[in-house]
């Protein structure tokens, strides 16, 4: 695919259209809101268990950070804490490769069955995020991405995601470069989604997760 570029060295942002109506999206956030709810519950159990065997580890119970979200406002993401806490020591990021180094034993086995992110569900059901969406992002990436492409405004006209169409395609990111591809697949998913396409969505990312593919 070839890039075009304007004067000032971004790639020219092209429009995009949001696929589904305002029937669909009220649908979609409906279906959030009463399958993070009964999630919640169900999986009550494990919230307790794995709580508990946090506390006996040095370190808060669930890491918190903040994310650009819905309409470009920032929020807090929730996750069953997996490193030590010296991981990202004074709010420096760290590549996937370096915060691999940091993971403790009982954080590794979260987040190789990606356990890690169920309280993302509360997430959810406040409306912070949606089951399927763009991946939220922290600001400094943003700001990074944004010297390169006007494109990041159309991700803001969507929730942000437990998972994705970017992800299932194109698994975590930790270079620009897959920062770009995945940007390219969420303006793809925009342009195409469908409360079909989510629930596919949904099962591949489950079926995925079952079996033990790495993202």
């Amino acid at each position: 695919m070839k890039l075009v570029f304007d004067s000032e060295g971004k790639k020219e942002c092209r429009k995009h259209t949001d696929a589904m109506n305002g029937v669909q999206r009220f649908v979609k956030r409906l279906f959030d809101i009463v399958f993070s709810f009964f999630g919640l519950l169900l999986l009550s159990p494990l919230f307790i268990a794995f709580s508990i065997i946090l506390c006996f580890q040095e370190g808060p119970v669930l890491f918190k950070q903040e994310r650009i979200g819905y309409r470009g406002k920032p929020f807090i993401i929730y996750k069953f804490r997996s490193m030590t806490c010296d991981a990202e020591k004074n709010g420096i990021p760290r590549s996937e490769n370096d915060r691999n180094k940091y993971l403790t034993p009982f954080g590794a086995f979260l987040r190789e069955h990606h356990l890690d992110e169920l309280p993302q569900l509360w997430n959810v059901l406040k409306g912070d995020m949606s089951f399927v969406g763009p991946r939220p992002e922290r600001r400094c990436f943003i700001e990074q991405i944004d010297r390169l492409t006007d494109d990041y405004q159309y991700i803001y006209r969507m929730r942000p995601g437990v998972t994705s169409y970017a992800t299932i395609h194109n698994g975590y990111t930790d270079t620009m470069e897959k920062m770009l591809r995945r940007l390219e697949l969420d303006l793809e998913y925009y342009d195409n989604r469908s409360l079909m396409l989510d629930l596919k969505l949904i099962f591949q990312t489950f079926f995925s997760v079952s079996s033990g593919k790495k993202f």
